[in-house]
């Protein structure tokens, strides 16, 4: 099966009638009722996007899309969940979810996100970058693997966290604004009041400080940006 889109929920019916609003609108879809089962899957060959549930038999949401964004970090994930507090948003986006919507859902509301998600994902894997190398202090960004080593040890990063230290990277003494890093990565406007950016370098900073704790990266340009330390 090719170009399809990964359904991970355990509950009958929500499943059956993702599939049926999905495939009535053009996708191929492969279902699956438990984390474990959506692993094979991915790991078997990546869908285009995942449609996750969180209350999974098992292996739970957080823990799966966890494995996902180790095994193919550009594939997007959207959850779909009915957990509605903050901090499990914030915690979800930390983990590399591409989106998240409440359920119950309306069906255009998510028909409309997973379009989102799909252009993004088609032009981040397509836009112009790959085939060159960076590199800073002990960083390797391998850009065709979408790999990143720092002191020779690979660290796994999100899809939006790689783009973000790619992007810092390609120009390191560039102070690079909060607009400039969300239009980039996220391939929209920047509206001024999100935080996503800032939750993505704190992440990539934990990340990198697990390899070398001594070193700094990425600088905080107060009232202005980021860029990498190059002082």
């Amino acid at each position: 099966m090719q170009d399809y889109i990964l359904i991970v929920e355990d509950d009958n019916e929500i499943n059956h009638m993702l599939t049926e609003l999905l495939q009535s609108n053009g996708y191929t879809i492969q279902s699956a009722y438990s984390g474990t089962e959506a692993l094979l899957y991915v790991e078997k060959e990546e869908p285009m996007t995942v449609i996750l549930d969180l209350m999974l038999p098992g292996m739970t949401g957080e823990a799966l899309l966890e494995k996902i964004k180790t095994i193919a970090p550009d594939i997007p994930v959207i959850v779909a969940s009915a957990k509605e507090d903050v901090h499990t948003r914030v915690d979800l986006l930390r983990s590399g979810a591409d989106d998240y919507i409440v359920k119950p859902f309306d069906t255009e509301e998510l028909l409309a996100r997973l379009e989102v998600a799909l252009r993004r994902s088609d032009k981040t894997r397509g836009n112009g970058k790959r085939g060159k190398n960076l590199s800073f202090k002990d960083i390797v960004v391998e850009t065709d693997q979408y790999r990143v080593t720092v002191s020779g040890q690979e660290i796994a990063l999100t899809r939006r966290e790689f783009f973000i230290l790619e992007l810092l990277m390609s120009n390191p003494n560039k102070v690079f604004t909060k607009n400039n890093i969300y239009e980039s990565v996220w391939n929209e406007e920047f509206m001024g009041e999100d935080n996503a950016v800032n939750v993505h370098i704190s992440n990539i900073r934990q990340k990198l400080a697990k390899v070398n704790s001594e070193e700094n990266y990425i600088q905080t340009i107060w009232g202005i940006g980021f860029k990498m330390q190059t002082l």
